[in-house]
């Protein structure tokens, strides 16, 4: 019988102490990636094959940085054309997304390093990115959550054509943006600096749900069990709450069920094991707790070495023979496109082969759907190219959103009615 996985987490600080990463099973400390300093939302695993990890700015200098699983020491430094305030990666490792401190964001090849495109998104940082299938949201310092659709983002015909470069531009919060989370039936949850989460329709465009707080919420985390999120709050109480209430009690107290309350300072970042039974919690009091979802207890701490704790995540490291990790570029191709090129890599029994652009999914999927006479999702406005309606499109559109309209009313219809969840 093969021996199981390891499973570790993770956690950054933005003092320069390096990426700590301890075995969830024994609590042992595995391995401490050195010269690391990240804000918020920075540290992502790229499909588990290695990490990659923003630098906070420290003079003129605020990398990327690529790291091993088994070697301590940066193995690829990028330098991007700003510094890189969130990053995050597709589910296939294929695909870099970095939101910029002047409102950008920046979308890479992992195989290749080329940067694919470059967007104008926000008037101010970008804070958090999220995605869902085919959608990015964007949530910034200027208050306003963005829903992208992404091909239309990456076919420059297709963004000439559109009315605007994005899907739906969200304002309802009053103050900074501080994390998104997606969750099935298209559905995200933010918080913000206001003192509210908000949950939305990403398929119909519209604020399902608003929930305040007694304190400012940084960081959510989605139960993939069930209809709850976690809320991390500056007073260091993760809030259990349900994205669903009964509309007749008038008011949203009663979507706070419960509190996990053991930090000291304020909880900075959330992670969900993937069967939802176990959350991990950093906090500026430098500590990270495992929390059991069931008993909502604590079974193991770990203790940064210096600073604040600004990311966690769980990872099972895909300890795999890599091609040779390329640093991100700075700039698009001179004519704004990325030529075809073949990527020839070896492929032993272990190894794992990361798409070059032309094969990838997402492209396979722009291309299939430009086809198709269209590059936004569902799109029903466009006609084919013998001039008669998109029936097909509208069609698609229909039952999905009889789907989604039938997932919504059940999430927002159920809540737990108690702590037991």
């Amino acid at each position: 019988m093969a021996p199981p996985s390891q499973q570790l987490v993770l956690a950054a600080s933005s003092a320069d102490a390096g990426v700590a990463a301890w075995d969830l099973r024994t609590g042992a400390e595995a391995i401490r990636h050195r010269s690391c300093s990240s804000r918020p939302r920075a540290i992502t695993a790229v499909a588990d094959r290695f990490l990659a990890a923003a630098q906070a700015p420290a003079g003129n200098s605020a990398p990327i940085h690529y790291y091993h699983w088994d070697k301590p020491q940066v193995a690829v430094k990028s330098f991007p054309a700003e510094p890189i305030r969130v990053l995050i990666a597709d589910p296939e490792g294929n695909y870099l997304i970095g939101g910029g401190i002047s409102g950008d964001i920046f979308f890479w090849e992992v195989a290749s390093g080329e940067l694919l495109v470059r967007w104008h998104a926000h008037y101010r940082d970008v804070r958090c990115l999220a995605l869902y299938d085919l959608l990015l949201v964007s949530g910034s310092e200027d208050g306003s959550i963005k829903v992208w659709d992404l091909l239309t983002m990456l076919d420059e015909q297709s963004r000439l054509d559109a009315k605007t470069p994005y899907l739906y531009n969200f304002n309802q919060h009053t103050l900074p943006v501080t994390d998104v989370a997606c969750f099935h039936g298209a559905i995200a949850v933010s918080s913000s600096e206001d003192r509210t989460c908000k949950v939305w329709s990403l398929s119909e465009g519209r604020m399902l749900r608003s929930i305040s707080f007694p304190a400012i919420i940084d960081s959510v985390e989605i139960d993939p069990r069930s209809h709850i999120f976690y809320a991390g709050g500056r007073d260091g109480k993760i809030y259990v709450t349900a994205m669903g209430v009964d509309p007749s009690q008038g008011c949203d107290d009663s979507s706070i069920l419960g509190a996990l309350d053991d930090h000291s300072k304020a909880v900075t970042s959330l992670a969900s094991s993937t069967d939802g039974l176990l959350l991990v919690s950093g906090s500026e009091d430098g500590n990270v707790w495992v929390w059991d979802t069931r008993s909502q207890q604590v079974t193991r701490k770990f203790k940064h070495s210096q600073g604040p704790v600004t990311n966690v995540l769980i990872v099972t490291p895909k300890r795999v023979n890599l091609p040779p990790l390329q640093s991100l570029r700075k700039v698009c191709a001179a004519n704004g496109e990325v030529e075809p090129r073949a990527v020839i890599l070896p492929h032993p029994e272990n190894d794992v082969h990361i798409a070059g652009n032309l094969s990838s999914n997402l492209l396979e999927h722009l291309l299939d759907a430009t086809q198709h006479g269209s590059s936004r999702l569902f799109d029903s406005g466009v006609s084919t190219p013998n001039g008669a309606p998109n029936e097909q499109g509208a069609e698609w559109r229909s039952k999905y959103l009889e789907l989604q309209d039938l997932f919504v009313h059940e999430v927002l219809g159920q809540m737990p009615s108690s702590m037991d969840i």
